[in-house]
């Protein structure tokens, strides 16, 4: 099964990238993951089940250890494994 994920992490801040951002960015960019989308308001990342969930439980973990207060997160099926 294919997924996607979907996160932010907060607190916000506009002017410098929190350590909290850069470590998910570090967790998605590391995991192997297809049609990686990194932003100020949004990231996204495709993959196969195991990788994803991998990559979001590491993020979750580091992003937290990291100063994150807040995690929002969604997860869609979008298809069948390859």
């Amino acid at each position: 099964m294919r997924l996607r994920v979907e996160f932010t992490t907060e607190p916000f801040d506009l002017d410098e990238a929190p350590a909290h951002a850069l470590a998910a960015r570090e967790v998605i960019e590391a995991a192997g993951l297809d049609a990686v989308d990194v932003g100020p308001f949004g990231n996204t990342a495709e993959g196969g089940a195991d990788t994803v969930l991998t990559a979001v439980d590491a993020l979750l973990r580091r992003t937290l250890e990291a100063g994150a207060t807040r995690i929002s997160l969604q997860v869609n099926v979008i298809g069948e494994a390859e």
